[in-house]
């Protein structure tokens, strides 16, 4: 006598696998990097001026709730859209931050400019701390490409008949504060209330005699003469203000 012996399996379709990306929910950081994209937009479109600008993007930065980061870009996103960034968002794969070894962040490093210039631009390593000099010279760091390690990253300045300028992307958190005497020291605060250790903060300290430190918000691959025009067009056109017509050329 042959005994058959018959196996049966049985595949639930919601069990099977799917190339699909899971979904995963909205976080405030989600909603942060999205609000800063569609401001450095509106702002390169000459939509927003730069006060407005900098200050939106102080109360993103400082958001505690994703609905305190829309309140922020209500009115630059379209409805139809609105709809279309949610659904974008919840496939996307989780930001990665590009940081630093820890062992290479915790180093500290000096920048020093006497009778002459420097400059720090492109895609450098910024140490954790990092000690900057200007006496009767210039110095200029830019950190829209730099690579900062997690968590808050220190510069001390001391401008002495010299000038330093800090040129920093829309993205990153920044705390500048210090002491002028006979001279000018720009003050930026968009830290965030509770500081994210994982993430890349740069917070500036120091003092400017007879000399100056400015700050200033440029996009990514925003070159000088476009920044210029964008404040001279934020002066001459403030927000709301009608716009004559182009001429056809005829």
């Amino acid at each position: 006598m042959t005994r058959v012996v018959v196996f049966a399996v049985v595949l639930a379709s919601t069990g099977m696998a799917s190339d699909d990306p899971p979904l995963r929910t909205m976080t405030v950081t989600d909603a942060q990097e999205s609000a800063i994209a569609q401001l450095s937009d509106a702002f390169a479109h000459d939509r927003i001026g730069v006060e407005e600008f900098e200050e939106r993007l102080t109360r993103v930065h400082r958001a505690t709730s994703i609905a305190d980061v829309k309140r922020t870009v209500s009115d630059l996103v379209d409805a139809r859209d609105a709809g279309v960034e949610r659904a974008e968002l919840a496939l996307r794969p989780a930001p990665v931050a590009v940081v630093l070894h820890p062992d290479a962040a915790l180093t500290a490093d000096s920048v020093a400019a006497i009778f002459g210039g420097v400059e720090r631009r492109g895609p450098w390593r910024v140490p954790r701390r990092l000690n900057v000099v200007a006496t009767m010279g210039g110095i200029v760091l830019d950190f829209r490409d730099a690579v900062l390690g997690p968590g808050v990253t220190e510069i001390h300045v001391r401008a002495v008949f010299g000038g330093v300028e800090i040129l920093v992307p829309p993205s990153l958190a920044v705390e500048v504060s210090g002491t002028a005497i006979f001279g000018g020291f720009g003050h930026v605060d968009r830290m965030p209330a509770g500081a994210d250790p994982g993430r890349p903060m740069l917070r500036v300290r120091g003092v400017a005699v007879f000399g100056g430190v400015s700050v200033e918000t440029r996009l990514p691959g925003e070159s000088e003469a476009d920044a210029h025009r964008h404040r001279h067009h934020a002066l001459g056109h403030p927000r709301g203000a009608p716009r004559l017509p182009e001429k056809s050329g005829r």
